[in-house]
């Protein structure tokens, strides 16, 4: 029986650069509420993404739920965001008492269609939560355009584009805000984790009482929050997986160039396209199975797990169609999004997949599309 591949695996630093690391903690026994690591991480991370502010967060899903509620929109206002997503990103404006108002997405890339954007505008609107798709970026100059024109905030939902630069410029400087996830499944990690990143320092001090309860000083708490700190355990991952990434990226662009260049020649199975203008992170590898494949997108799912490989059908259903919902958005126009989320399958990417793991799924989608199960 071939080992199990799964959809990615933990990047995780040698066993005894992290335990050195953590050592000072037995010392002084301080192991969250805003540590020495916290504070270094944060220092790290903003030379590393280019941004001039960034807010660590517990986890990814909290970083863009404080990110929006720090704007303090009005309850019931709406939101233009994407069902293309992980359902963080539509949990996240839910639970801030805002209505989501699905826009459709570009097939070519799985992004919003900032063209359609506009005809969703309504005096109801306050912001724009746009997701960059497995590290490929939106049209940020154009959201932009938009937003400047009927005077509405841009969040992004970066999870997918650690790391990315669009025109020699970090991606988490762009709109005023974006909210990165650094789960452990995320190519960049600290077990759990997250940042917020903008350029007010206003948002700062916002953020760091939202993350803390509230609490403004000793005795004072001056608004409701959450406790959404990170502690110093994931704050030292963060800092030994930042040494590595160099070497990670490397490794990982090696798989992916592979499996561009036989996965882009065969039959029935298509490629999103790029950006020449951003670069890439390499955290995910999505192919699209077409008609013209001999087997549908979900038996292609399922021969592969038969073969201990496991992808993933993600994001598979969307968000607008999640039993949560109640069918409430089952008349939304987003047709393309519904589509792509019938063809998409994400193929195991990372930087301990080896060349010769990577030619055994390349194999079997070949041998897949070539005859039925």
């Amino acid at each position: 029986m071939d080992e199990k591949i799964l959809v990615t695996r933990s990047s995780m630093p040698p066993y005894e650069e992290y335990i050195e690391a953590i050592k000072p903690l037995w010392e002084t026994h301080w192991l969250t509420n805003m540590g020495t690591y916290h504070w270094q991480l944060e220092e790290e991370l903003k030379r590393y993404l280019d941004v001039s502010e960034l807010s660590l967060m517990v986890n990814g899903h909290m970083a863009l739920e404080l990110a929006i509620q720090s704007f303090g929109f009005p309850q019931d206002a709406e939101v233009i965001t994407t069902p293309f997503t992980f359902i963080s990103s539509t949990h996240a404006i839910v639970r801030n008492r805002l209505k989501p108002v699905f826009c459709d997405i570009k097939p070519s890339d799985g992004t919003i269609d900032e063209e359609k954007i506009e005809d969703l505008i309504t005096e109801h609107t306050v912001a724009i939560i746009p997701v960059h798709v497995y590290g490929n970026i939106c049209n940020i100059e154009r959201i932009q355009e938009i937003a400047d024109k009927y005077n509405l905030k841009v969040i992004y939902d970066a999870a997918h584009a650690f790391g990315v630069k669009y025109k020699g410029k970090g991606i988490g400087g762009f709109g005023d805000a974006s909210a990165f996830s650094f789960h452990a499944t995320k190519m960049f990690n600290t077990i759990e984790g997250g940042a917020v990143t903008f350029s007010d320092h206003k948002i700062y001090e916002k953020l760091y009482n939202l993350k803390n309860f509230g609490i403004h000083g000793e005795e004072l708490v001056t608004e409701v929050g959450a406790n959404a700190k990170m502690n110093e355990f994931s704050a030292i991952m963060g800092l030994c997986n930042l040494k590595h990434l160099g070497a990670a990226l490397a490794r990982r662009k090696e798989i992916y160039d592979f499996y561009r260049k036989e996965i882009s020649e065969m039959k029935g199975i298509s490629l999103l396209s790029e950006n020449r203008d951003a670069t890439k992170n390499y955290a995910y590898f999505p192919i699209l199975i077409e008609d013209s494949y001999e087997s549908s997108r979900d038996e292609a799912f399922e021969r592969l797990r038969e073969n201990n490989v496991f992808a993933r059908k993600y994001f598979y259903p969307l968000t607008a169609d999640q039993a949560c919902f109640k069918n409430k958005y089952r008349n939304a126009d987003i047709a393309n999004a519904r589509k792509l989320s019938k063809q998409v399958l994400i193929i195991p990417m990372y930087e301990e997949l080896g060349l010769d793991q990577a030619e055994r799924i390349v194999g079997l989608l070949k041998d897949i599309g070539r005859r039925k199960k």
